[in-house]
């Protein structure tokens, strides 16, 4: 019999994807005040109204536009990282079909075979069917503790 301990969700309970989450650009907004359209249009307002005998200086402007380009990039990587994790929880999921797994529910531990896997939200949630018959639907991956092969 095999026998794995410890499986957790995706960052241990991360939110990764659907519409809990927020977007790379949401975030970015967040963590720069201004989203990077917003901040592009504030350079070329700054080129629009800089003063023709005092232009600003070419590395200033060619540093500002690398700033901006590395926003743009790191949005993209953020958003690429986000599609990766679903898919990665999408998988772990569909790994377990057929399996016994052992979920922590409050005071115990709820055993039963995965029969299904749903989404809500846009992250995995398992079905299960206990050794009695039960059938217990909406169990969050991250729940799981113990994973092993069907007897």
């Amino acid at each position: 019999m095999q026998l794995i301990d410890g499986v957790n969700g995706v960052g241990g309970g991360s939110q990764a994807g659907g519409s809990a989450t927020p977007n790379a650009s949401t975030q970015a907004t967040d963590a720069f005040g201004l989203s990077f359209d917003q901040l592009l249009k504030i350079v070329l307002t700054q080129l629009t109204y800089q003063d023709p005998l005092k232009p600003m200086d070419n590395f200033q402007f060619v540093s500002q536009l690398a700033q901006f380009s590395q926003i743009q990039q790191s949005q993209e990587m953020v958003e690429s990282l986000a599609t990766l994790a679903r898919a990665q929880a999408t998988n772990q999921a569909a790994a377990l079909l057929g399996k016994v797994v052992d979920i922590n529910a409050g005071a115990g531990i709820l055993s039963g075979e995965v029969t299904a896997i749903s989404f809500e939200g846009g992250r995995p949630t398992l079905t299960i069917e206990t050794t009695d018959g039960q059938t217990v639907n909406s169990l969050p991956l991250a729940s799981v503790s113990q994973i092993r092969e069907a007897e």
